[in-house]
């Protein structure tokens, strides 16, 4: 691949990071402020009201929405006149004083829901204020419900946004409506103006897409970059241009592979998407004490609603939850497979190796590679081409036993994990896998080969990427002394069948 259609393929693959990440924020954002919705609803009668019970429960109240999800680092409930009323975390000590941030001051004079621009905060943090206008049902205003993210300490946008994920100098930025800098790798960064960056000026016409920018440090970059339509916000993922020419074929493959949505965020947005649709189920929870079982709707069916607002409540509950359930296993299931051949993706298999390096574990790896597949693209064409890499996973699976993880590694290349199995149990399983696929036809109407390198850990490598090197220098020795076989190491090489 040319320089040019690698610098395309990283401007692509950066720029779908980028709308990927947009799109969980603005989900983020969307459900926040539905959240705060129904939160203003609940404390519109309780405001209106002047016994002892007010105050309990305006702070029952605040402390529900911090602890329920823990996305805000402060949830603040005020008052028309700017007054506080009630806060969480109570460590704030700001109940009684008035709110006249430059968030609190915008937001009481829209009376609107707002997502505002950075600024310090009464406590002296540089801070987003979150807010839902609170209304009585004559459309008067008594105030509002809202909450921060503090951006110099660790919030939200990291968890939401976390690593690149690549790690050679790349990294992922936020910029608010202004252009500047609100989320950044490096702290020191957050608050700077870095409204002259021409990506960032095409962020605050509200554009997205993709082009190769000079960072502030110098640094050749290939940024995809995208609009947040809720907040008003720009996200930047970029990639060091020296960094993106290196790569051969291989990792430019590997490299829009991984700009699928990746198993660690779908985990994440799984998380928060089911955290912040349970919320509701707060003012049930004092029945049913946990609302993050698998249970859960079971319990739900139990509770006695004896008024129609809860009768209401309890229905919709239901079906969101039953929906939810269905939603969460088809992510889960998506997140964790290859869409082609319904084995255990890359990404999973990646997550599984470090589980058991970390406990030293021992296991063995068997990396497969189909012989001379290209051929079988240029002869039948990529349609059978693919029928044939569902066939070959099929007889993986048939081959394996029932402890084996059995993966696709990318294209035509396979990997098989074996735990708790020594260099010779994987070459034996290597040997019945390859005799078999050598003994029958395949899609295509032909016979096809397989050659195969075998490693195993901890004794051939302490480490992953050792480990896989190993076992692809003996996959590509097995193919130069003939392929159709499987390669162990000197001691333990495999029968060439012809």
């Amino acid at each position: 691949m040319n320089k040019r259609n690698l610098i395309d393929s990283t401007l692509e693959t950066n720029r779908v990071y980028a709308q990927k990440l947009s799109n969980t924020t603005d989900v983020f954002f969307n459900m926040t402020l539905n959240t705060f919705e129904y939160s203003a609803q609940l404390l519109a009668p309780i405001m209106l009201r002047d016994d002892d019970d007010r105050e309990v429960q305006l702070l029952e109240e605040a402390n529900r929405l911090k602890y329920q999800t823990n996305t805000l680092n402060s949830i603040i409930i005020a008052a028309a006149d700017g007054e506080i009323l009630a806060t969480s975390p109570h460590t704030l000590d700001l109940i009684g004083d008035t709110l006249n941030s430059e968030g609190g001051k915008q937001a009481f004079a829209e009376q609107k829901p707002l997502i505002s621009k950075p600024y310090k905060g009464i406590t002296g943090r540089y801070i987003i204020f979150i807010s839902y206008p609170i209304f009585d049902e004559q459309k008067q205003y008594l105030g509002l419900v809202g909450g921060t993210i503090y951006l110099m300490e660790d919030n939200v946008l990291y968890e939401l946004l976390g690593d690149h994920f690549y790690e050679d100098g790349s990294y992922v930025y936020v910029v608010d409506p202004d252009g500047r800098i609100i989320y950044h790798e490096d702290h020191d960064r957050i608050g700077d103006l870095a409204d002259q960056n021409p990506v960032i000026q095409e962020l605050i016409n509200t554009n997205s897409g993709a082009q190769r920018v000079i960072n502030t440090r110098g640094v050749d970059m290939l940024a995809g970059y995208s609009y947040v339509p809720t907040s008003g916000w720009g996200i930047v993922s970029q990639r060091p241009t020296d960094a993106a020419l290196v790569a051969n074929q291989k990792m430019i493959t590997r490299m829009i592979l991984n700009a699928l949505p990746s198993l660690l965020l779908s985990i994440l947005l799984i998380f928060l998407i089911s955290r912040l649709i349970a919320m509701p189920l707060q003012k049930l929870a004092i029945l049913t004490e946990d609302s993050t079982r698998n249970n859960q709707k079971d319990r739900l069916f139990r509770v006695k609603a004896w008024y129609y607002e809860a009768i209401q409540l309890k229905q919709a509950l239901t079906y969101s939850l039953g929906f939810l359930h269905d939603k969460v296993d088809h992510m889960t299931h998506e997140s964790q497979t290859d869409a082609l051949t319904q084995l255990t993706n890359r990404r999973t298999m990646d997550k599984l190796l470090g589980t058991w390096i970390e406990e030293k574990r021992l296991f063995s790896l068997i990396v497969v590679d189909i012989d001379l597949f290209k051929r079988i693209n240029d002869t039948y064409g990529h349609a059978v081409g693919d029928e044939v890499l569902k066939y070959l996973a099929n007889m993986m699976e048939a081959t394996a036993s029932q402890s084996t993880v059995c993966c696709r590694y990318g294209g035509e290349e396979f990997v098989i994990l074996l735990p708790e199995a020594g260099i010779k149990e994987a070459l034996e399983l290597a040997e019945r896998f390859r005799k078999r696929i050598s003994a029958q036809e395949s899609p295509c109407g032909d016979v096809i080969t397989i050659s195969a390198g075998i490693a195993s850990y901890p004794s051939d490598a302490d480490n992953k990427v050792d480990l896989f090197n190993l076992a692809d220098q003996r996959l590509y020795e097995a193919k130069r002394n003939g392929r159709n076989q499987c390669n162990a190491g000197p001691e333990l090489i495999g029968p060439h069948e012809q």
